[in-house]
């Protein structure tokens, strides 16, 4: 069946495309964009009425957590496809810190085999080092071949220098990134929450700020020696955006994501929401909500990735010492995108976007993030306007471990095309 997407405005990211414009796809490919198109009459078509919707390329996200394998109980490839159809992503990344962890051939064909029956694209990130150990490095080539898009060990840092060097030097050639968990493990040593006034005054271990920053340091550093592609996830601290500020302006390969948690929370939510707001790297001060923000809006942070982490209510609500660091994000990511970068901070469409579209799509060197003629028709149409309560209701992933419920935000995921097939429909 062809869709005659009508009344929308078309934002495309990549070419900086913002007009009242209709899309029809035929036969699962944007046939055309145009105003006033009509529908074919020797075809079915169904119409989507887009008003006050802005229609936008399927949005990618590049850092989740699915479980699967090892954790069904938390999450599945399947159930997480879902939760991230219904949140307006058409492309996810899986990263490999399951159990076991995918370090071979066998698991990264299982995620794709097991993606394949779901709603959405999922490719899965592998692991830099076997058993993410950290001392022997993965058949990277050979991971590729099979479908593995990147190498990260997430959970965990490479401390070791010389192993991060020799797998920049191989990722650089078969063009993959090395996506990195920055964390010095010898400077956060089990801290609990961001170091600073709130962790003295709950009597809290903290992580500095330096534990980030020294292990991005490093890495970029590596990366400019290795001529490597280094991408660094989950950046939270002011000092961690400067440092790849610095290194972009001498030329180094490097790209990094931020966490909309990251943009929108401090480590004043630790106190209401204990370990609700409990996550690695953690929530930090103002200043570096802040940083982040101005980071997203000059372009120094290129995407912005949820870190999507599901735990189970039993885990979570444990003392703070002992729950595990996490927060789902899938859901309330564009809702935060809208509220707080759109809303609040005045970034335009396009420049909130380009980290949900295009850049995260060229980060991985695939061929997703626009909307363009004789494309595969990956859509995701939001009602930017319309406000949404945060509920349990609203949630429908397994797991409701977030620190965002209860609270109003706005944008509505209206429709979900993945493929060309309609995969969610807000009723």
């Amino acid at each position: 069946m062809n869709i005659l997407i009508k009344n929308g405005k078309v934002i495309d990211p990549a070419s900086n495309l913002e007009k009242d414009l209709d899309v029809l796809i035929e036969n699962n490919i944007i046939k055309k964009i145009s105003k006033d198109i009509k529908a074919p009459s020797d075809k079915e078509t169904m119409l989507v009425d887009a008003s006050d919707c802005i229609v936008l390329p399927g949005l990618i996200d590049m850092h989740v957590h699915f479980r699967e394998p090892g954790r069904e109980d938390i999450e599945t490839i399947m159930g997480g496809s879902e939760v991230a159809a219904k949140s307006g992503f058409t492309t996810v990344c899986t990263m490999p810190n399951t159990i076991p962890v995918i370090d071979n051939l066998a698991l990264v064909r299982f995620i794709i085999f097991e993606a394949e029956r779901g709603p959405i694209n999922v490719l899965p990130i592998a692991n830099i080092t076997k058993g993410a150990l950290g001392q022997e490095i993965t058949e990277m080539g050979e991971l590729v071949k099979c479908g593995a898009v990147g190498f990260s060990d997430d959970g965990v840092p490479v401390m070791s220098s010389i192993l991060m060097r020799r797998a920049l030097e191989y990722a650089r050639m078969i063009n993959a990134p090395i996506i990195t968990h920055s964390e010095d493990l010898n400077l956060s040593d089990k801290g609990i929450m961001n170091e600073g006034y709130n962790s003295v005054l709950l009597g809290l271990k903290g992580i500095p700020n330096e534990a980030e920053e020294v292990m991005i340091a490093r890495d970029v550093i590596l990366a400019r020696l290795a001529k490597g592609k280094l991408h660094v996830a989950h950046v939270s601290s002011a000092g961690s955006v400067e440092i790849i500020r610095r290194a972009k302006e001498e030329g180094v390969n490097v790209t990094c994501e931020a966490a909309p948690h990251h943009f929108s929370l401090t480590d004043d939510a630790i106190k209401t929401h204990l370990s609700m707001a409990k996550m690695n790297p953690p929530l930090r001060t103002e200043k570096d909500r802040l940083a982040i923000i101005e980071g997203l809006k000059s372009g120094v942070i290129d995407a912005i990735a949820t870190d999507h982490a599901p735990h189970l209510n039993n885990e979570k609500m444990q003392e703070l010492e002992y729950a595990p660091f996490g927060i789902i994000g899938l859901e309330t990511a564009v809702p935060l995108v809208i509220t707080k970068l759109v809303n609040e901070h005045n970034f335009s469409y396009i420049e909130a976007f380009k980290k949900l579209t295009i850049n995260p799509a060229k980060i991985l060197n695939i061929d997703a993030g626009e909307l363009k003629e004789n494309k595969t028709a990956d859509i995701t149409i939001i009602n930017p306007k319309k406000k949404i309560h945060i509920d349990e209701k609203f949630i429908i992933s397994k797991c409701k471990n977030t620190p965002f419920l209860g609270q109003d935000l706005f944008g509505s995921i209206e429709y979900t095309i993945c493929n060309g097939k309609i995969v969610f429909r807000n009723n």
